[in-house]
This record gives structure tokens, sequence and C-alpha cells, in this order.
């Protein structure tokens, strides 16, 4: 019988301990999917409990002084393997979220996990009832807790920093400011052009049509896709969202409503993007911190890619737009391909991010990213968040909330998470998504004609050995420039924009 030497055996141990605080996450993971879903109301504060009691017993094993010990131990092994071999990968991944989690106390993970239980149920009745007064007190424990967090991190430059480097690794205020000040540059006089123009018709898309036929048409699309309800499901909920319990569980929500058919459809795509990400993982990385994604920037971009690059192309409605007519023959069948087209590619000054159009939705990010860092450095209050929110709205994008449900308290980020490091990966999603798609289209030129025939098994099949694979292996960076070729760049971006959207205006 062959013997494992020191190395080995240590390696051995440190994927035991790993796998089994993966174990306890993926558990915390389906109470959180519980939550949002299908608990009843008055479990809130017994599940803010409970989650906030796993977090603690697995912060405390992650950090776990043996840990240290072990990573420290492995350090010479994981050097003397390949760069890309999976077992180098995984050391490397976990010494760097070993190296950020023991900077946090335990007490503290689950004194915020608790809190963030606690602020999500207040949130959902303070929308509800249109009352940010309700939910104040604990968006303002919020900040004192995302501040007490970077704190925990001396010697950033900024504040938001290491917010931002919990979701977006080896991002920081430096290198986004810079970003949004050129996408700025370039969207605000397309913005301004498009808003001189006639704007698209979409009351078809504005009718009566059946929720359960919304639903089952989704079903319908996003198997076609490649989602595989054999290791998924779909649920109804009140902010669309993914999660996964393995790779082997991965489940998507929507939300849908009767007067607005653009809202399940692409809520459904867009998360089904993020499932087959994780379900593309290589099955090697089941119950390992290899498993998932490496960013939400790039998560982002596989959720974009295919609600926008996909999910609202041409080619996409000459496949699917016949059958959804054949569902809908009452309020779509005399309304031709271009109209429909025109209508979900509607441009316009809109309230909600996520109904925003793929011109100016990066203009709502900028818009909460410079609220975060104002609100994270003190020079804005949040008691003043709904009228900083509402004014910079009106400079920004020309509108007003009528509310705080529409406006500060639309989105459930804040109100389940941090301020800080919460928005940025939407827009570094939308430019990911346009820099791969590229790449994808110039190495595979037939792809969008694959698309117009309703065949998405060689963009699937592209994306899946180029990015899904590899899990959590690479840096962001690292993957940009091992599949684009280059870093990070806002220019395929632009063009996707330009050369659509030139199509139906003058910009």
């Amino acid at each position: 019988m062959q013997t494992l030497d020191k190395t080995q055996v240590q390696f051995a141990q440190l994927a035991a301990r790993l796998s089994e605080i993966t174990d306890i996450e993926s558990v915390s993971s389906l109470l959180h999917w519980d939550q949002a879903t299908y608990m009843p109301a008055k479990g809130a504060i017994a599940r803010g409990r409970q989650l906030a009691t796993l977090k603690q017993i697995s912060h405390e094993k992650f950090t776990d002084p043996k840990i240290g010990e072990l990573l420290e131990d492995l350090r010479g092994y994981e050097q003397s393997l390949p760069y890309d071999s999976n077992t180098a990968s995984l050391i490397r991944v976990a010494r760097r979220d070993y190296d950020r989690a023991a900077r946090v106390p335990s007490a503290f993970m689950a004194k915020l996990c608790r809190h963030q239980a606690d602020c999500y149920e207040a949130w959902a009745s303070a929308k509800a009832a249109n009352n940010f007064a309700a939910v104040l007190p604990e968006l303002e424990k919020t900040l004192e807790l995302s501040r007490q967090y970077a704190d925990f991190f001396p010697g950033y430059e900024h504040i938001a920093d290491p917010l931002i480097d919990r979701s977006d690794y080896g991002m920081k205020v430096s290198i986004l400011r810079p970003l949004f000040a050129q996408l700025r540059q370039e969207l605000v006089p397309i913005v301004e052009a498009i808003a001189s123009q006639p704007p698209a018709d979409d009351s078809c898309l504005h009718q009566d049509f059946s929720e359960a036929q919304q639903l089952e048409f989704t079903r319908t699309v996003v198997e076609r896709m490649g989602y595989d309800f054999q290791r998924g499901r779909q649920d109804i909920t009140l902010h669309p969202f993914m999660t996964n319990f393995s790779i082997d569980d991965v489940r998507i929500t929507t939300r849908v409503y009767k007067d607005h058919l653009d809202q399940a459809l692409f809520s459904s795509i867009h998360e089904a993007g993020h499932a087959l990400y994780e379900l593309g993982n290589s099955p090697e990385f089941e119950g390992t911190l290899l498993a998932g994604g490496i960013s939400s920037g790039v998560h982002e971009s596989q959720s974009r890619l295919w609600e926008n690059l996909v999910g609202r192309s041409r080619g996409f409605w000459e496949c699917f737009y016949p059958q959804l007519q054949g569902v809908f023959l009452r309020q779509l069948g005399l309304v031709p391909t271009d109209q429909f087209y025109r209508a979900i590619n509607k441009v316009g000054r809109s309230l909600v991010r996520t109904d925003a159009d793929e011109v100016t939705y990066n203009l709502h990010v900028a818009i909460r990213f410079d609220l975060e860092l104002a609100l994270l450095v003190g020079k804005l209050a949040v008691r003043d968040l709904p009228e900083a929110w509402n004014e910079r709205y009106k400079t920004d994008l020309g509108i007003v909330p009528a509310n705080d449900s529409e406006g500060a308290m639309q989105d459930v980020h804040w109100y389940v998470g941090t301020i800080g490091g919460m928005f940025q990966g939407y827009t570094l999603g939308n430019l990911m998504s346009a820099q791969f798609y590229e790449t994808a289209v110039k190495i595979n030129p037939e792809i969008p004609v694959a698309i117009e025939q309703g065949n998405f098994t060689l963009l699937h099949d592209w994306l899946k050995q180029n990015i899904y694979q590899h899990g959590r292996k690479y840096t962001a960076v690292e993957l940009l420039d091992r599949v684009t070729g280059s870093p990070l760049t806002i220019d395929p971006f632009v063009r996707y924009i330009r050369h659509k959207y030139g199509e139906f205006y003058v910009i």
C-alpha cells in the first residue's frame, strides 16, 4: 500500500477542514434561500439567530490557527506545483480567503450576519409601506458595522477598498473612479441624444399576461439555454437571485407581473446566466473553495451576457418570438418582431436600476457607488440618503423618484449586506460581458447564427471551456487576460452599445 508523504497528509487535512466549512456555508445559503422564498413571516427572528450561529461556527472553523499553520506548511508544496493545477489553486485561494477572514473576529461576523437578517426584514416591510424612517435605525447600524469591518484592514487607500475587495478581489476606489468617469463621458452624450428622439413604443409589453404562462415560457427559455432543472429549480421572490448549495443544486428565482412581460422573462434569463456559471464548474471542485465564481464582476458578466448580449439580441427573438406569440396570441399576435425587438430594447430615463436599459444602467450603478463612498467617509448621513438619492437622479438622469420605495429603498443590497462594495460588480460585469462575448464571436463567428437558430450549445460550450469550468481558480484580472488577451477596458462595451443602438437612434 502506498504511503502518503507529509505534504500529502497536510493537504488532505486542509481539504477536509475546508470541505466541512463549505458544507456549513451551503446550509446557511439554504436558509437564506428559504427566507427569501417560503419562510413564514414570523420565522424571521429565529432565522436571524440561526444564520448568525452558522456564520460564527464557519468563521471560527475557517480562522482556526491550524488552517493558517497548514497553509504556511504547504507554501513550498504549492510553489513546486504548476500554478494552474487544482491543488496549487486550492491552496492559493484558501490562503487569500483565510488571510482576509482571519482579520475579522468571529463574534463580529455573527453580529453582522444577525443584523443583516434583521435589516432585511425591516427593509421588506418598510419598502412595502414606503416608510424609510422604519428602516433608518437598521441602516445606520449597517453603516457603523461596514466601517468597523473596513477598520480590520488598516493601511487601505480608501475606507471602501476592503469592502470592495470582499466581492471584487483586486479592485479598489482608485481603479473604479476613473472607470466610471470614462463611462459617464461616453454614455451621457448617448443618453442625451436618444432622449431627444421619439421613444420606442413598448405598450405591447404592458398588457394582461397570465403569470403562470409567463413562468412556463421562461422555463422553456432557460432550459434551452442549458439550465438543468434536474440540478436546480425556479421560485418566486421579492428580489430575484441565484444561489447554490452544491454544483448539482443551483437555484434561480424570479418575479412576475401580469402587466410587465419583460420582468419575469429577463430576470429569469439573468439568473439562469449566473446559474450556468456555477453548474459549469469542474465536478472536481465540488465541496471545495474552488467552486463558485471568481468575483461579483465576473459572475455578473455571465448573467448580463446571457440577458443582454444574447437575450436582447435580434437573433434570439428570431427564434423565440414566434413561440412567445403562440403563448400570448391575443396580446402579441399582431405585433411584428421588429416592434417587439424595439420594445425590449427601449432606452429611457428610468427610476429603477433593475428596469434600466443597457445604455443607462451603468449610470444607476455610478450613483450608488458615489453614495456609498459619501456615506462611508461621513460626507452623507444615512437620514439624508433619500434626499441625496433624489438629487443625484435629478442631476444624472433628469428624473426624481415619487417615493423612497422606488428611491433609496429600491435595492435590497444595503439592507442585506454592507454599505460599500455592493454595486460596482454590476458595471464590471457589463464591461466584462462585452469583452468576453466579443472574443467568443471573433473565435467562433458562427455564434450569432447559431443563436438565431435556437442553438446555444456553441456559445455555452465556449463559456464553459474558458470561464465556467475554472470556478475560482483564477483572479478576474488573470481570467480576462487568459480569455481575451487584454486587461479590462470599456471599449468593447461602448462598441456594442453604439453598434446596436445606432440601428434605432442617431447617436
